[in-house]
């Protein structure tokens, strides 16, 4: 019997996760079963378990795609500029995740809204496995960690008020996108352009709030 080229490897691996996607994204993790996603994904029953060891992991995969999409170009905002501010960083997150599809990090075309069904998901999923929790929090501190350093360098360079702490303001950035994925998974958020814009208006970016929070004129 001929062995699988690497190649062909992975793109049985991919398969297996675009059916797990839509099955997840559909019908929810715990209603989901490892042969649901060999059926969905028309292979053997045993065939997910070549590349997973259970749900939980393939949960973490698809789950970790969708925030690497949105948390990776806050990395390559902070190392192309000097002077960012808290809404460059959310604009910069969010933009890869407002269209109705994207690129993940294998170069597939994947659909926006099942990714991000599937980590809203995972966020209650983090309350019951520890593991799942340890590894996400890491991930977290991580990315907060990337955008406590680029509003630190931001208030040198003066484009992040004085006043503001990084690590405590590195939480509101953070709470905004977690937000944002909510919003535009559950609630309806269409207008990703107008919320951008509008993040940067709220955050004094435009002008309309200054340092300490006081409008123009008082």
């Amino acid at each position: 019997m001929p062995r699988i080229t690497p190649a062909r490897r992975e793109a049985n691996r991919a398969q297996i996760i675009a059916a797990a996607r839509r099955c997840f994204a559909r019908d929810g993790f715990h209603q989901t079963s490892m042969p649901d996603i060999a059926a969905e994904a028309g292979v053997a029953v045993g065939a997910p378990y070549r590349y997973f060891t259970g749900k939980d992991e393939l949960i973490l995969e698809i789950a970790g795609e969708a925030f690497r999409l949105i948390f990776d170009p806050i990395g390559r905002i902070v190392e192309a500029a000097e002077g960012v501010t808290a809404a460059d960083l959310v604009e910069a997150a969010t933009a890869p995740v407002s269209g109705d599809e994207a690129v993940d990090g294998a170069g597939n075309t994947v659909p926006v809204d099942e990714l991000l069904r599937c980590a809203v998901q995972s966020w209650a999923e983090l309350l019951r496995n520890e593991g799942l929790r340890q590894r996400a929090n890491e991930g977290f501190e991580r990315v907060r960690g990337r955008v406590a350093d680029a509003l630190r360098t931001g208030r040198s360079a003066g484009t992040v008020p004085a006043g503001l702490d990084p690590e405590r303001g590195s939480r509101v950035v953070m709470a905004l996108l977690h937000g944002f994925v909510l919003q535009r998974t559950a609630f309806g958020l269409e207008d990703t352009v107008g919320f951008a814009h509008e993040v940067r208006l709220a955050l004094g970016d435009a002008g309309v709030l200054k340092e300490g929070g006081r409008p123009d004129g008082e």
